[in-house]
């Protein structure tokens, strides 16, 4: 691993961030909910804590898995994160190296790791955490006790809760699955279109759902009454996909501008998308909308990390080029830091908040 850097040529990382090389595949990035520290889950099986407040060089690390990490994210209570892996193990990570496995899925790879905690006045909503195995979901509660397993017609490629954490959605071969996390009878309702689907966003009030699909296209289904949603025209894959907080907005990568298409007035259908951040001709690989603001961060394959206002269309530059695609990219709750990895093991963080 090495040193603490902060390239001269980035005012935003080198003013009010932080970044290391950690020599390895960067497959997630997750910020605490209890706001301590962001950890970054690595191709090699570990995962990487550096503290949000005190001395930057203070970074921990630990070994998870035998084998790499598929997937990882916050824990749904504070002090952690879960994890899944090539080694069949779901796992609770702390930053002290204590690391409990809630299940064991045997030869299965666990991957696509999800989870949900209540915001501010919704305290009957109850924290849920899921990992995709196979053809199959398992949910958990807060504590770590698996609450059910759900069966999907073919292998599970994404999952997405809505902002309740109410339902579920899962995306597969040829459409959707869309659970009630607390159904007594766990019926799902099937969204289906021919396809190969490899990823899911569930708009946060549950209005519709999106997935990305392998034909360079996204494809969506109005819940009230199904009605189809295509959205195509991309050079590649849109593997990453974001709703803002009000579900206006859908984001996408898999062109060299960040591509946002409205979910307003009648739209996607009918209407063009927004298109920021483009120029360069460099593929936008990552893409995740501000919790709390209509502010999308973007990463490249070249390794640049911008911000993006929709309202005013104004660009910042956040991390410069040149530590290989963004393979990660997450904000923290408060929408005031937000962290980044590479495919060459590049992490970095950013303190956005006002000063």
């Amino acid at each position: 691993m090495s040193g603490v850097q902060a390239p001269p040529r980035d005012p935003v990382l080198a003013t009010r961030g932080l970044n290391r090389g950690l020599d390895a595949f960067v497959v997630q990035a997750a910020f605490d909910r209890g706001g301590d520290f962001v950890a970054f889950a690595l191709g090699d099986g570990s995962v990487h804590f550096a503290p949000l407040a005190g001395p930057a060089d203070e970074w921990k690390s630990t070994t998870v898995h035998e084998g790499a990490i598929l997937g990882m994210a916050a824990d749904a209570v504070a002090g952690g994160v879960v994890t899944g892996g090539d080694d069949g193990d779901f796992r609770r990570v702390k930053p002290d190296g204590e690391a409990v496995t809630l299940a064991d899925l045997g030869s299965k790879w666990v991957e696509h790791v999800v989870t949900f905690a209540p915001g501010r006045g919704r305290d009957r909503d109850a924290p849920v955490m899921s990992c995709a195995a196979g053809k199959q979901v398992h949910l958990f509660d807060g504590t770590g006790r698996r609450l059910k397993t759900l069966d999907h017609p073919s292998t599970v490629t994404g999952i997405s809760f809505d902002n309740r954490g109410k339902r579920v959605a899962a995306s597969h071969y040829n459409g959707v699955s869309l659970w009630f996390v607390a159904s007594k009878t766990d019926t799902p309702r099937r969204l289906e279109w021919k396809g190969s689907h490899i990823g899911v966003a569930l708009q946060p009030d549950g209005e519709a759902v999106v997935t990305s699909m392998q034909e360079n296209a996204l494809h969506g289904w109005r819940l009230a009454d199904g009605q189809h949603m295509r959205m195509s025209g991309y050079p590649t894959k849109p593997e990453s996909i974001s709703f803002s907080r009000s579900g206006r907005w859908l984001a996408s990568s898999g062109a060299d501008s960040v591509v946002l298409w409205p979910f307003f007035g009648g739209g996607p259908m009918g209407k063009p998308p927004m298109e920021l951040a483009g120029g360069g001709n460099v593929l936008v690989s990552r893409v995740v909308f501000n919790p709390r603001s209509d502010v999308v961060a973007a990463g490249y394959a070249d390794g640049r990390v911008v911000l993006a206002d929709v309202e005013s269309q104004r660009v910042l530059p956040v991390a410069p080029s040149g530590h290989g695609p963004v393979s990660a990219l997450v904000w923290n709750e408060a929408g005031s830091h937000l962290a980044f990895g590479t495919e060459d093991g590049f992490a970095g963080v950013v303190d956005l908040s006002k000063r």
